[in-house]
């Protein structure tokens, strides 16, 4: 080339290009010419792809494209000295998708390309031709030059350049079945596992991606990381096997048979999915038959998950768990275990103490011994005298000092009531199950009126609403006769009822009761020495003094002795023989008096005063307590004031009351029941909303704890006890 200026126009530029990109010397690859391989995606920088806006392969726009794999001059052809700037001299479309080569306009300076020598290459039609591709790749070698006469050049000839990026969809399937393969095949493999005398060839690398414990033995120090057989000690060898397949292929076989040496190989190898995998499916094969073996080996693997299910599972059916082999062959520790736990649901105390006397009768001889320990966790204070009468002259408790003590330890507790509090201890605290179930019925709440009834059970420690009243009652009172509910007077909403209905919990149906004498609403309810009473309240128009006793065999109500002070939502709870009834309003005020009705004198006396007034307080009684709790005193200077979130306990012997562990809110028509060994306070209204929180008051500790809440706030409930 002379050292003169020379120039170029557009269409000496198009014709070079066209002859170097628009025919191609060597066909595509077969399967990639009309589309993409399956399972494959081209990704491109420069928008050659159709769904970046690209002409589709197959296009009849004229124009000719490069082909995948059709590169029609070598790099050195194209002014690339050196493979590394590869990427800046690309073609600009390697894809059959790609969009059409648009060459832009470029000016060229003589100065910047003086000196550049044409390499060699395929020859041309003509002379011209080969002057103009000297030229062409002077200008291409100026593009990867650093030469500062270049006039914008260099940058428009990159926007020629596409970059591509693959990712292969199935690229880890497809390399982890060649792993197989290869293990099929014993290639490539670099360490033998031995268990038993089976010998179990694999690679390091697989088995160290999938399980921690080979990660951690092969990239450590140990001398396993370099030995070529590695001993797998106490492992079951078809176990190992299996797992060594899942390595390679995530696929495992689940049967009963198997799924224990499994789960216990999987936890050695740290293989989380197949642990978790083996839970799940123990779980679904939970039954009395297995769920006490299920249990221990849990235990024993750490599977922690496996180990509550199958533990709430055995406690929900433990009266079928007994009746199997497996609760007969049990250690002595694991019956301990069971003995000891409030969960198991049974009627009551003498199921499990039967349950455990069965398994003593299976072995006499070895486990005799083992009685007196056991015995010490079933409940005998809260059996039946008459049971534990039987229990003193049965053979196995006859010889037995230890067996003595416990068995007079309970018969104290049933001839000495009022040493109760005293005697409390474990043996003492009923089981979930035996306590009954709680229900809490209608009660105000923001529909102004409730009408449904809910259930609480301790053992589950949740509420279910289980079934509606016929018709709206507010400040109505509940009590519980023969395990069903008698639902008393009440108002409507219009008027104050005198009406009774009954409530079968057992078959949730209702009956209609004999009417009160008197229309009555804030009364309040017990049941003392068989008879149901009807105490107090207002009739619409004063508040009353006037008692009610209904007597279940005549079926009709008639009057007793009333009260001195009238009284409306008043707490009524009985105690030691006696009805107490308990604060309430009189009409200008709320009371903090107290009266008690004895019904073979048929009087009332007066008790000592409350330290606070109490309207709609919440009353309830345990071991020779009477209890008072929340209510409100109006009317009062503020809010605060007003609502009680006090409780007083009164002591019959000593005619005192005394204040103990407020509750954590304060309540106003709390609803309040004894269940087992602890007082619930249920719902009530503290100024603003009807709550639906609940709280259990424990007399052993003076502490209350928070329990499941009420499906609905209510205030005014009434909360009652049954034994189902």
């Amino acid at each position: 080339m002379s050292g003169s200026r020379k120039e170029f126009d557009v269409k000496q530029i198009l014709r070079i290009r066209w002859r170097w990109f628009g025919h191609p010397t060597s066909p595509p690859p077969t399967g990639l010419a009309e589309e993409e391989q399956p399972g494959e995606f081209w990704f491109r920088g420069t928008g050659g792809h159709p769904s970046n806006g690209g002409a589709p392969a197959g296009s009849s726009s004229g124009r000719k494209f490069l082909e995948p794999g059709n590169v029609p001059l070598p790099l050195a052809a194209m002014g690339c000295p050196h493979p590394t700037s590869q990427r800046d001299c690309a073609s600009p479309s390697l894809h059959p998708g790609a969009a059409p080569l648009e060459v832009p306009c470029l000016e060229f300076t003589a100065e910047g390309c003086q000196g550049a020598q044409a390499p060699d290459g395929p020859e041309t039609e003509d002379a011209g031709g080969s002057e103009e591709e000297e030229n062409d790749s002077d200008s291409s070698s100026c593009r990867t030059s650093n030469s500062c006469h270049t006039v914008s050049s260099c940058h428009t000839m990159e926007t020629c350049a596409s970059e591509e990026f693959f990712q292969a969809l199935n690229h880890a399937e497809l390399t982890f079945r060649k792993m197989e393969s290869y293990l099929r095949h014993k290639q490539l493999c670099d360490v033998v596992l031995v268990a038993g005398e089976r010998r179990i060839p694999a690679h390091r690398l697989v088995l160290s991606s999938v399980s921690d414990y080979f990660a951690a033995m092969f990239t450590s120090d140990v001398r396993e990381a370099k030995q070529e057989e590695v001993k797998m000690e106490g492992v079951e060898p078809s176990a190992l096997w299996a797992l060594v397949q899942y390595a390679y292929t995530g696929r495992l076989e689940l049967r009963e048979e198997t799924i224990e040496s499994l789960l216990s190989t999987a936890c050695l190898l740290q293989l989380s999915p197949v642990v978790e995998a083996c839970c799940r499916f123990l779980m679904k094969q939970l039954h009395p038959s297995n769920c006490l073996g299920i249990r221990s080996f849990a235990d024993a693997q750490g599977c922690t998950d496996l180990h509550r299910v199958a533990h709430n599972y055995t406690m929900e059916h433990f009266l079928e768990v007994i009746r199997n082999q497996e609760f007969l062959l049990l250690p002595a520790g694991e019956v301990l275990k069971l003995m000891a736990s409030d969960d198991m649901n049974v009627p009551d105390e003498e199921t499990v103490l039967n349950a455990l006397l069965s398994w003593v009768h299976h072995d006499v001889g070895c486990r005799q011994g083992e009685l007196s320990k056991l015995l010490a966790f079933i409940r005998l204070p809260l059996l039946a005298p008459q049971f534990l009468a039987d229990m003193e002259n049965n053979p196995l408790f006859r010889d037995n000092i230890e067996c003595h003590r416990l068995i007079m330890e309970a018969m104290k507790y049933h001839l000495l009531p009022e040493r109760r509090p005293l005697l409390q201890s474990p043996r003492t605290r009923p089981r979930k199950s035996t306590v009954g179930v709680l229900f809490a019925v209608g009660g105000m709440d923001a529909t102004k009126g409730a009408t449904s009834i809910e259930r609480y059970e301790l053992r589950t420690n949740t509420w279910t609403h289980v079934a509606n009243m016929n018709g709206r009652r507010l400040q109505f009172g509940v009590a519980v006769l023969d395990d069903k509910l008698y639902v008393v007077g009440g108002r409507d909403g219009l008027k104050t009822l005198n009406t009774v209905e009954c409530y079968n919990p057992k078959n949730k149906t209702w009956s209609v009761m004999p009417p009160m004498s008197t229309h009555r609403h804030g009364l309040g309810v017990a049941v003392l020495e068989g008879p149901m009473y009807a105490v107090g309240g207002h009739d619409g128009w004063s508040y009353l003094n006037t008692v009610e006793r209904w007597d279940p065999q005549a079926r009709q109500w008639s009057f007793v002795a009333s009260m001195s002070t009238p009284r409306s939502t008043v707490g009524v709870a009985v105690l030691s023989g006696k009805l107490y009834a308990v604060g309430g309003r009189d009409g200008s005020s709320c009371l903090k008096s107290v009266e008690c009705f004895d019904p073979h004198t048929n009087k009332w006396v007066h008790c000592a005063q409350m330290a606070k007034r109490r309207g709609g307080v919440g009353v309830a009684t345990w071991n020779g307590f009477l209890y008072a709790i929340g209510g409100h005193d109006a009317p009062a200077s503020s809010l605060t004031s007003r609502l009680s979130d006090c409780v007083e306990r009164y002591d019959p012997k000593t005619d005192t009351w005394t204040a103990v562990a407020p509750m954590s809110i304060s309540r106003d028509a709390v609803g309040v029941c004894l269940m087992g060994d602890r007082l619930y306070a249920v719902g009530g209204y503290d100024g603003q909303v009807y709550l639906n929180a609940v709280e259990a008051y424990d007399p052993q500790t003076n502490e209350w704890t928070q329990v499941a809440p009420l499906c609905l706030g209510r205030a005014g409930a009434c909360v009652v006890a049954v034994k189902l």
